[in-house]
């Protein structure tokens, strides 16, 4: 059993809280709410309130009760960087509390797939997973072997109430955009096929995680929507990591679905509820650490969420 969290640590996480619910919406009958967030180097932790200057990693009870306290808000979160050993995702499930589950992959192998895993966490009190499992992966062209995804995409499905969606989620190969480019465009054209495919498991589906994109016109972002993909509006003018101070030329993080040439949403039973957004933990977590330092400890990633109405 983990021991209670020294009094000032309890102090700052009770405000935390409270941060959390003035900035997301309530948890509600007829709503769903949906986040994806990139938890830097999400693996090992130290096991103490408090870690010192020569203990590593970083990231200790602390910072991952922090992140409980942001991620409990939501009903899924799809989750990037997960490292191989689950020693900091495993605390984050007893911090959520016993609702709360995971699902994950396995670890990309590989140089590019840098040890990571993805994994969807979910509050079993609101949303079960529906049976839906896998991987993506590209079909050979020609015959001859094709070029896979540095880390393969992951998608799940689930219910909430009776209503059935799919969440896939990836973390794009963070390189130059000429490497970025054709994952992107992959991984458009293969939701394309999925959605378009008749007497397939393909209702509501969403895509959502870190596509390393940057902003409105640029042809990563273009290639992304080129297939009917299209984040909400609301999402245009957040920022996406910490360390992003200029609004106008980021764009990794990212939560879509697919809409007609019209622009009408393909949904099926979910109506987007116009609200959409970040959370900025900075101000209220590990004060008197730089943002840095506080990367390695939470993230260097905002999480990002979409509300529904069913």
């Amino acid at each position: 059993m983990t021991p209670s969290p020294p009094a000032s640590i309890e102090k700052e996480l009770k405000a935390l809280r409270v941060a959390v619910k003035y900035a997301i919406p309530e948890k509600a009958a007829n709503n769903l709410l949906i986040a994806s967030w990139n938890l830097r180097a999400f693996s090992d932790l130290t096991e103490q309130w408090t870690s010192g200057p020569k203990d590593s990693p970083k990231r200790d009870w602390h910072s991952v009760a922090a992140i409980a306290a942001i991620v409990v808000q939501f009903d899924v979160v799809a989750v990037q960087e997960i490292r191989r050993d689950l020693s900091a995702l495993r605390f984050l499930l007893e911090q959520l509390g016993a609702g709360w589950r995971f699902i994950t992959s396995d670890v990309t192998e590989g140089h590019g797939g840098n040890g990571e895993r993805l994994a969807f966490l979910y509050d079993s009190t609101r949303v079960e997973p529906s049976g839906l499992v896998g991987e993506l992966v590209l079909p050979p062209k020609s015959g001859d072997p094709t070029k896979q995804f540095a880390r393969t995409p992951y998608a799940a499905s689930f219910r909430r109430k009776e209503v059935d969606f799919i969440l896939t989620t990836v973390h794009i190969v963070w390189a130059n955009r000429a490497i970025r480019l054709p994952e992107i465009e992959n991984f458009a054209v293969w939701m394309r096929g999925w959605v378009d495919r008749r007497n397939d498991w393909n209702k509501n589906l969403l895509v959502l995680g870190d596509f390393n994109l940057d902003r409105l016109g640029n042809p990563l972002y273009e290639a992304f929507v080129s297939t009917g993909l299209y984040p909400p509006a609301e999402l245009d003018k957040i920022p996406r990591t910490i360390f992003d101070n200029d609004k106008t030329q980021h764009f990794y993080d990212q939560i879509a679905w697919f809409s007609t040439p019209t622009g009408d949403s393909m949904l099926d039973g979910l109506t987007y509820a116009l609200k959409a957004g970040t959370f900025d933990f900075i101000p209220h977590v590990l004060p008197g650490m730089t943002k840095l330092e506080i990367s390695w400890r939470i993230s260097d990633h905002y999480p990002l969420w979409v509300e529904f109405e069913l």
